[in-house]
């Protein structure tokens, strides 16, 4: 072989050598890029011409999806269930009230669910200690009543016969007083009208009162003077006006019928509102509970 063709075999072998180098090279580098996890092969291969071999940042990977949150059921608290051995007397004793009924309602549930012998009798431990935690406080009330005479109702409204008998007595004295020092300073104005059947219920009434009392009662026809009525406000007949001669004012006593001894609590009340000798607060009182313990307003001057 010529010297010439041995030098331009040798020339050829170089250039391919050189041309199969990189290849060679891109090869071992992908072989070895595509060891470990399969996902990186789509990442870092040649074949995707992706990622830094490419010149490319490496692609962020997207979040795996958020599992949706299962609806967990609240789980049903449950119901406390007492125990005796827990507690002590001195404690139940001094329980706050709330507390030792929430116990107690426990105790009786319990008792109901379950009634054996040992749960029956804690229940009504527990009703011991109510009972006489109970007949502890009535028996410290009457004490303080006995001893503390001005916050006892009783000396003012007493229960027994005698003392109702003498309650019953105080007021018909006060409404007997009150109508008979005020009749000439007030009078009644008494709105009727034709066919009333009511207005012949009252009128008997009313006959009676002026013999007891002697008051000067106008009987007024609605239909005759229906300005009159209207002034009043009349809504329905029969109706009992007060009128306080020395000043105009008048006060509504009555709408409908009324029996004697309402008529009388009503014009005592309203003469001594009109007088301004009674409050509104003091409205329910008679002459001698005035500043008593059945008095709002003697709460203002009481010393305990």
């Amino acid at each position: 072989m010529s010297r010439t063709l041995l030098f331009k075999s040798f020339i050829f072998l170089l250039v391919g050598a050189l041309l199969f180098l990189p290849l060679a090279s891109h090869a071992d580098t992908d072989k070895d890029l595509n060891k470990g996890n399969p996902e990186d092969k789509k990442t870092y291969s040649v074949g995707d011409k992706g990622g830094w071999w490419w010149y490319e940042k490496e692609a962020v990977k997207p979040e795996p999806r958020e599992k949706e949150k299962k609806l967990v059921e609240k789980e049903v608290p449950k119901h406390r269930i007492p125990n005796m051995d827990d507690y002590i007397v001195d404690k139940l004793w001094n329980m706050h009230p709330d507390d030792f009924q929430a116990l107690l309602m426990d105790f009786q549930k319990e008792a109901v669910r379950e009634p054996t012998e040992e749960n029956v009798r804690d229940y009504y431990v527990m009703q011991d200690i109510a009972r006489r935690k109970a007949l502890a406080f009535t028996h410290v009330a009457s004490y303080v009543m006995q001893k503390y005479p001005r916050l006892n109702v009783a000396s003012a409204a007493p229960l027994n016969a005698p003392g109702r008998n003498a309650t019953i007595q105080a007021r018909h004295e006060d409404t007997v007083n009150v109508l008979r020092d005020n009749k000439d300073d007030f009078a009644l104005l008494y709105f009727t009208a034709p066919g009333c059947k009511y207005c012949d219920a009252q009128n008997s009434i009313l006959v009676y009162f002026v013999q007891r009392t002697g008051w000067n009662v106008k009987e007024i026809d609605v239909q005759g003077q229906p300005d009159l009525a209207a002034r009043f406000n009349i809504q329905v007949t029969p109706s009992i006006i007060l009128i306080y001669r020395n000043s105009g004012d008048f006060f509504p006593v009555s709408a409908g019928v009324m029996d004697v001894a309402t008529l009388e609590l009503n014009l005592t009340r309203g003469i001594q509102h009109l007088k301004g000798e009674m409050t509104p607060e003091q409205y329910g009182i008679y002459e001698h509970q005035k500043g008593g313990i059945f008095d709002p307003e003697s709460i203002l001057k009481r010393e305990y």
